[in-house]
């Protein structure tokens, strides 16, 4: 958490940081720690590059990943990076994944525009229990995110 502060700390924002006394490893726990529902929480997912590395890419905790849209995006079928993957691209594990601070080396980060459904979002921090609470407009801006995707689907409730 120390390394998304300090990053966070460059836009005013490291006090921001909200640590829940409960896990906000799944979308439904941090939803229910922070008090928002599911589409509010930011799940930041890694899926596997051809050239090697990760895209990194933040969806609403509602939405799932649409294979065709993902393929004509990215020119490559969605393939999710195991936790060993993930831990090592990223620097985080999964539960923690955030879209701060992550090597520009080994990842590329878009936000899916399925987050711009809501004022404001929780993209974790870097562990497994903590939050920001951001606008999308600021996620997008504070992560350095190269671009807004369009590769998901939202759940319906018989989905969830």
């Amino acid at each position: 958490m120390e390394k998304v502060r300090e990053y966070l700390a460059r836009f005013g924002k490291e006090n921001e940081i909200i640590v829940a006394s409960q896990s906000t490893a799944t979308v439904a726990e941090a939803a229910e720690a922070m008090g928002v529902v599911a589409g509010q929480i930011a799940k930041t997912l890694a899926f596997r590059r051809p050239e090697g590395g990760a895209y990194v890419i933040v969806y609403a905790g509602d939405a799932r990943v649409q294979g065709g849209a993902f393929k004509r995006r990215f020119g490559c079928k969605p393939s999710m990076l195991s936790a060993e993957e993930t831990k090592a691209a990223t620097g985080y594990a999964p539960g923690g994944v955030c879209p701060f601070a992550l090597p520009a080396e080994t990842t590329e980060l878009y936000l899916d525009v399925s987050l711009r459904r809501f004022a404001t979002v929780y993209p974790a921090c870097g562990t497994a229990n903590n939050a920001i609470c951001l606008s999308p407009d600021e996620l997008y801006r504070i992560s350095a995110a190269r671009d807004w995707v369009d590769t998901a689907k939202i759940r319906t409730e018989e989905e969830t």
